[in-house]
């Protein structure tokens, strides 16, 4: 069974919410981003987005925006990532990883090549937000043959198309909380609650939200209608605040401490 799976399973025999973290890997170097994800998973993290660098992110706001450019000074590219995977597993990092990427990069690597490692690197997920729904079929055949989820995300729109997007999801659905990019936010688009309702009707796989989600509060409101909860900016913002403690190697487990009990205090 595929470990996002699996976790949800767990999860929902608890009764709990999956927390989600996002990291963009690089940032502010490799190997801090490698020691970042051991201190998620002991904030209490329940899966982790592996943001893969990207020069032009579509969907992603100026928080991200400058995570990613930081990272490119290091040379950060989607195999790097992957291997980032790789090594946190023999760190003993348990977590599901899914990796967030656009689609050009997938493509420069090849659609088998990618997935093939994928596999070999245990990453359970994988999120393409600059790829439609309407042409995807290469991707979700290989993603299948892989056991490797590919994951929608899905905004605000008609029920209609929400349908159509969930259709032949797998792992979980993403749901976007607000219109535009991702970014902390105070206020969330009016008819959230409704929009994650005709979700829910129209797949009966977990939902998660994500873009905005950055305190305890947000948390709490919708690990009630949700399976999950994404955070991303809110994370990657502590990590650029914390970077000069993060890159000395006298003051880094201060700066790892001050991460992980950010994460922690997230679910209140």
């Amino acid at each position: 069974m595929n470990r996002i799976d699996e976790k949800f399973a767990e999860l929902k025999a608890q009764g709990r919410t999956a927390l989600i973290p996002y990291l963009t890997i690089g940032d502010p170097n490799p190997e801090v981003s490698l020691a970042l994800l051991r201190e998620l998973e002991l904030a209490g993290a329940d899966m982790i987005e592996l943001g893969v660098p990207y020069s032009d992110p579509l969907a992603d706001g100026p928080v991200i925006q400058r995570a990613s450019e930081r990272a490119l000074k290091h040379n950060m590219t989607i195999l790097d990532c992957i291997d980032i995977a790789r090594q946190a597993r023999e760190l003993n990092v348990n977590l599901p990883f899914i990796l967030f990427t656009y689609y050009n990069p997938v493509l420069r690597v090849g659609l088998e090549r990618f997935f093939e490692l994928l596999a070999a690197n245990d990453i359970s997920g994988v999120i393409i937000p600059d790829l439609p729904f309407e042409e995807n079929g290469p991707v979700k055949a290989l993603s299948d043959r892989y056991n490797i989820h590919l994951i929608p995300l899905v905004a605000p729109t008609s029920e209609d198309r929400i349908a159509k997007i969930v259709a032949n999801a797998s792992g979980f659905v993403y749901c976007v909380s607000s219109l535009g990019v991702t970014g902390m936010r105070t206020d969330f688009y009016a008819g959230v609650d409704d929009f994650l309702a005709s979700v829910r009707r129209s797949t009966e796989l977990p939902i998660a939200i994500g873009f905005g989600i950055s305190n305890s509060d947000h948390f709490a409101h919708f690990s009630k209608i949700c399976d999950g909860v994404v955070v991303g900016s809110a994370i990657v913002r502590k990590v650029e605040e914390t970077a000069p403690l993060l890159q000395s190697e006298a003051s880094r487990s201060d700066g790892l401490v001050q991460v992980r009990e950010f994460v922690r205090q997230l679910r209140g």
